[in-house]
């Protein structure tokens, strides 16, 4: 075994029989590269990547090609999930050099690791070029590759970083036109979605178009992200038997599935069909929010009530294999129920993927089509099928499982907080906010020491590195926490976090936050994460963190921090809208303004979950008996009441939901 053997990460473990002489990233490997002047290959990835199962199958197993990298490289194995500042500057490189990224990550790098090449996957023979091709410029042309090193780190530099902006801005709904010109570019009107394949959720994206749709009375962008929904709901992106979404169709009409399961993707798919819920209330939403729930419950969550990090998209070295049927295995389970189920999840004898005689199970037809097909009512259509989904799922479980990822990282577990949150905040279910609390509990207890927060989980300890994402996301659960409870302890520790965050990673000068801490070990360069992803960007969360929390507490520095970031971005959002999206509901509450809710008295829970009931996204809610702070002082007491205020203006103390839903119409 190489040195990985003694990694924690399941993505490294999974490398640690190769013949590869593979290094964790750390000194030792650094150390080796100068001390040798040998050239470094970082290969970065994750465990539940099919692509790169598939490069380490055929090329890291293989004694030729580890050979060829034993020989002329210090190979250097990197989670991504562990160390997203790593991946972060060799994306960025491979951006530079090729337009486009993805996993498996390949860098080439000078022993003082400035990347000179980079890829994504490569077949086998090609990887085994590469390497003698690369090893050969290195040695004999030196000057070249310097050059080359010197402009692309000058690039990675660059690269998502944006201009302090000093004047003040004053925002109108009148910007948001040029902004939503190129949004509705890209929407696709047919299918949902962005654009052709592959098609990804994105749910930051739809939250936005949510909104928007609500605040400027956009009837046409409501019927796109209500189309979007149904079809991903509807999809074979989304498991129809045990519930949960996979990372991405790789079609254009969300049928067939990468079929690896992420809990940040979940995590924030259940806040979007949760707001939907309240926007709209399609009994699909609630579906969809409780089976998301149920999926989480069962495969990603530990003993302890922490959240483990994804299920891959292979069992038995083949992609999708546990989730795939074909006609004759369907009726052998199923019986006479299996023509009714095969008819509404499109399964047919031929199989409808690439797999023979496979199918991905998606919907399509109305329910009412179905029913009249067999001549059954709706009613008994759904009862039908909820007996087979459950004998499916029985035959399923018997399947040798896709490999879990058990890394715990307070990222993605601050992301699936905040959407068990945000379900219990529209459905008011207490089971939603027990799993929600304990948690919250676990994260304070395991991950976080005084208000240092470690990425990922080790019992031993709580001390270890951390990045802006991981204080933002966590941050923002809690927040979102305090707004279901009233519980002050977490809008505290949310506070705390976001001190911490502004001590060690802000730019003043720059007016935007480092994805790295000043005490941090530092790389090549010290990014920032500006533009939103799959996930939000770092810098985005915790712009609208310091927002809530400049309302909360009344603090003008947390409310300057966040203007000032967003002054910065603003002149970004008319060229490529979709990439901040997290930012333009910020923008939004600017324009349109932040309701600040408060709900006290004897019967405040009861007042807090009937005023859930309607749509109002730009607000923060706080309340109960007891509080120390500043908008509830002077207003606790036994008589339930609700203030509204906004923009420092408070209105008369209503009495019930309606008269305050009043005061937030005008």
């Amino acid at each position: 075994m190489n040195r990985l053997a003694n990694a924690t990460s399941p993505y490294l473990l999974q490398h640690a029989n190769n013949p590869v002489d593979w290094y964790p990233w750390g000194a030792e490997a650094l150390q080796k590269a100068k001390d040798q002047n040998k050239l470094i290959l970082v290969s970065i990835g994750y465990s539940a990547c099919h692509w790169c199962h598939v490069m380490e199958h055929e090329s890291f197993e293989d004694e030729g090609v580890a050979a060829l990298m034993n020989e002329y490289f210090v190979c250097i194995k990197v989670d991504r999930e562990e160390r997203p500042d790593i991946d972060q500057i060799y994306m960025s490189a491979v951006q530079l050099m090729s337009g486009r990224g993805g996993w498996p990550l390949n860098c080439i790098c000078l022993p003082d690791q400035r990347p000179i090449y980079g890829g994504t996957y490569f077949r086998k023979n090609d990887w085994a070029s590469l390497l003698l091709n690369l090893a050969d410029f290195f040695k004999t042309k030196p000057e070249e590759a310097e050059d080359y090193a010197v402009r692309l780190t000058e690039g990675i530099k660059q690269y998502e970083s944006v201009p302090f902006v000093e004047q003040t801005a004053e925002y109108s709904k009148e910007m948001l036109e040029p902004i939503m010109a190129n949004w509705r570019r890209y929407i696709d009107p047919v299918e949902g979605g962005f654009g052709g394949a592959p098609k990804f959720p994105m749910p930051a994206n739809w939250i936005f178009l949510m909104r928007y749709a609500l605040l400027m009375k956009d009837s046409g962008i409501a019927e796109n992200v209500k189309l979007t929904l149904q079809k991903m709901a509807h999809g074979g992106i989304y498991d129809h038997i045990g519930g949960g979404f996979a990372r991405y169709a790789v079609d254009g009409v969300w049928h067939v599935p990468h079929f690896e399961k992420m809990l940040y993707d979940n995590g924030q798919l259940l806040s979007l069909y949760a707001e939907a819920y309240t926007w709209n209330a399609n009994p699909l939403y609630a579906e969809i929010t409780d089976e998301i729930i149920g999926f989480v419950k069962r495969e990603l969550t530990s003993p302890q009530s922490s959240f483990y990090s994804a299920l891959d998209a292979d069992s038995e070295g083949k992609e999708g294999k546990f989730y795939i049927f074909t006609q004759n295995q369907l009726a052998e389970i199923l019986g006479d129920d299996a023509p009714v189920f095969n008819a509404y999840y499109h399964v047919t004898e031929e199989g409808n993927w690439e797999e023979e005689q496979s199918n991905v199970f998606f919907r399509k037809e109305d329910e009412e089509a179905i029913a009249s097909q067999f001549g059954i009512t709706t009613e008994e259509l759904h009862n039908r099928l909820n007996a087979a989904k459950q004998k499916v799922f029985d035959a399923r479980s018997k399947r040798v499982r896709p490999g879990l990822d058990n890394k715990i990282l307070a990222s993605w577990n601050g992301l699936m907080l905040k959407g068990l949150c945000d379900a219990y905040r529209a459905f008011a279910k207490p089971e939603y906010l027990e799993l929600a609390l304990k948690n919250a509990d676990f994260i304070t207890k395991n991950l976080i020491s005084g208000a240092k927060i470690s990425r990922v989980y080790n019992p031993q300890t709580t001390e270890g590195v951390a990045f802006l994402d991981d204080y933002a996301n966590v941050a923002d659960g809690f927040i979102t926490l305090y707004e279901v409870t009233f519980n002050e302890d977490w809008i505290i520790q949310a506070q705390k976090l976001t001190d911490y965050a502004l001590q060690h990673f802000y730019n003043a000068e720059g007016g935007i936050f480092f994805y790295t801490a000043v005490n941090d070990g530092q790389l090549i360069a010290r990014k920032s994460e500006i533009m939103d992803g799959v996930i939000p960007a770092s810098n985005s969360v915790m712009a609208r963190n310091l927002k809530k929390l400049g309302l909360l507490f009344d603090n003008e520095g947390y409310l300057e921090v966040s203007a000032q970031m967003l002054r910065n971005i603003v002149p970004h959002l008319a060229k490529y809208g979709t990439a901040y999206p997290n930012w333009t509901i910020l923008l939004l509450d600017e324009i349109f303004g932040v309701n600040e809710v408060a709900i006290t008295g004897l019967d405040h829970e009861n007042i807090r979950r009937e005023f859930e009931q309607h749509y109002v996204p730009n607000k923060v809610m706080l309340g109960g008996q007891t509080g120390t702070l500043p908008l509830l002082d002077g207003r606790l007491g036994d008589t339930t009441r609700i203030f509204v205020c906004k923009d420092r203006t408070c209105g008369l103390p209503a009495n019930t939901v309606p008269d305050a839903l009043k005061q937030i119409a005008g």
